[in-house]
């Protein structure tokens, strides 16, 4: 078993060494702790801001004050056909090591981990690409059917009802990856994007999110997209939510054709209703119009994202017939379309940064116009 595990984390360090030292330390590689991670919380799941957008669930990362929790987030792939393999923590030779995330074309081992919403531990059934095209599993991820049109319903029981957080040891799952995690994790992938590593340095940075301070149940278990903590955008942990967790066998209704199996076998539980976190009212006016520009940034970014992936469909698809066994042009395509993708995010992270600032500044000018005298503020009258 050590064996094994020692293969596929070596595996997993090679692909990562092109990774800019910077990166690589913000995702976690190499840190060992002598104690473990707290249980995964059971929390809701934010509605899927639109079609592409894939669930990349919360975790425990460690840092300088101990571990802290990066709330689970939908995050546009670096490329059109890659999935998410989360990351974990293993526990070896008196050590606790995280094995980071990564994107591929199928999903890997992670530590046998029921992380929740498709991931039960063994595979993904949270959705699968077909011609370009995310499908989504509606019985496990949060979708409105009006944003999102490509879904299906399939039923799955899963008896991998833990929240254990680590792999190995005392209390941790004894899951081993087989030959075919171990064969995904040799195949051509990706680490956390950019807005994936801006997201868990903001989560590092917000001392609500340490184990030390919430005792291992985070106010803020999950967002809509990276980096949305603060105020009304985020989602709460589901402290009086049931995880709904179903039992095994999977059973298939309304799908779309047969999709390519995404590896497990195995499903899990049904996303509970979001609630948004109670965060102090600014004025009524205001804050409904900076929510209005919010939505409307975001759906320009969309519509950028979706141009983009199409595009990237179709210089696929005409290479393939020009030059199909031309592996050499086929690598240059996906690191151009990978820069590409990576500077988009980079720009759409850059103007979701000064929005949020010009409205921070917006909501300070309208508090300092208070009225003097004692007049409450008209959320309290």
């Amino acid at each position: 078993m050590r064996i094994a595990r020692f293969i596929c984390s070596l595996f997993l360090a090679i692909g990562l060494l092109a990774i800019p030292t910077q990166s690589r330390a913000q995702v976690g590689v190499g840190i060992s702790v002598q104690f473990g991670p707290p249980v995964l919380p059971v929390y809701a799941q934010p509605f899927c801001p639109g079609p592409g957008y894939i669930w990349t669930p919360g975790y425990w990362a460690y840092g300088p004050d101990g571990y802290f929790w990066v709330p689970g987030t939908w995050v546009y792939p670096p490329e059109v056909g890659l999935l998410w393999t989360p990351g974990y923590w293993a526990f070896e030779d008196g050590l606790y090591a995280w094995s980071p995330g990564y994107w591929g074309p199928e999903v890997g081992f992670y530590g046998g981990i029921n992380y929740g919403f498709g991931y039960t531990g063994v595979g993904f059934f949270g959705g699968y690409w077909r011609g370009g095209n995310y499908y989504y599993n509606r019985s496990v991820t949060n979708v409105e059917v009006t944003v999102v049109r490509n879904t299906y319903n399939t039923t799955v029981i899963n008896n991998n009802n833990t929240r254990v957080s680590f792999n190995g040891g005392r209390g941790g799952t004894i899951a081993s990856p087989t030959s075919r995690e171990m064969a995904a994790a040799r195949k051509h992938h990706i680490s956390m994007t950019s807005e994936q590593t801006q997201h868990q340095q903001a989560a590092s940075g917000n001392r609500t999110l340490l184990a030390s301070m919430n005792h291992g149940r985070p106010d803020i278990a999950a967002t809509p997209r990276p980096g949305e903590f603060p105020g009304r955008r985020a989602v709460e942990i589901g402290r009086h939510g049931s995880s709904n967790r179903p039992l095994e066998n999977p059973r298939e209704t309304n799908r779309p054709g047969k999709p390519p199996e995404n590896r497990g076998r195995t499903f899990e539980d049904r996303p509970l209703n979001s609630q948004p976190s109670n965060s102090s009212r600014v004025n009524p006016g205001l804050e409904q119009k900076q929510q209005r520009e919010l939505e409307k940034m975001r759906r320009q970014q969309d519509s950028e994202r979706q141009k983009v992936q199409q595009r990237h469909v179709q210089e696929q698809q005409k290479l393939e017939r020009q030059r199909p066994t031309d592996q050499r042009q086929q690598e240059q395509l996906q690191r151009r379309q990978q820069q590409q993708v990576e500077q988009m995010q980079q720009k759409h992270a850059q103007q979701s940064q000064k929005t949020q600032e010009r409205q921070q500044r917006e909501v300070q000018r309208q508090q300092n116009k208070e009225p003097k005298g004692g007049r409450p503020p008209e959320h309290q009258r």
